[in-house]
């Protein structure tokens, strides 16, 4: 099971580097649902918000242990204001997509950077992801029964029709 799996995760790689170059693709990507994008309006996001989230997505390696880059080095990416990605993250936090815990140096106690998680937009997109995963089976089933149809639906007419 274990080999079926890193087959196919070998061959999206190599599907992605047929798209993007192998170059592009050895140099590092970041994975981000595609419901984020499609919903980032529901979901209370603009353009710069999505583009803090996937700086912060591009440090996420594995689950158990969250990104940490500094909003300094966010900002400096995107050519924007130290102040502008503080805001920004703050205000996700306060409507809870996001959630910072704070580490401290055990040396000498300074602050360093925060940690980021993102339970909060899991939560909140994980509705909206189930609800494409159920148009794309109904769209699926719709299309599997048109193929196999024997005979053509029997449409009422409309008076526009007559």
């Amino acid at each position: 099971m274990l080999n079926i799996a890193r087959k196919e995760k070998r061959s999206n790689f190599k599907s992605n580097e047929e798209k993007w170059t192998s170059v592009l693709m050895k140099a590092g990507y970041t994975v981000m649902p595609s419901v984020v994008f499609e919903r980032q309006r529901a979901l209370g996001l603009d353009a710069i918000d999505i583009n803090i989230i996937l700086h912060l997505a591009r440090h996420w390696w594995r689950k158990d242990s969250p990104p940490f880059p500094s909003k300094r080095s966010i900002a400096e990416c995107m050519d924007i204001d130290v102040s502008t990605v503080r805001r920004r993250i703050a205000r996700m936090e306060r409507d809870g997509l996001i959630r910072r815990r704070y580490r401290r140096d055990p040396i000498n106690q300074g602050q360093r950077t925060n940690e980021y998680l993102f339970d909060g937009l899991i939560k909140e997109a994980t509705p909206y992801a189930k609800e494409l995963i159920q148009e794309r089976t109904q769209r699926n089933k719709v299309s599997a029964q048109r193929r196999t149809r024997k005979r053509p639906l029997k449409l009422v007419a409309t008076a526009k029709e007559d």
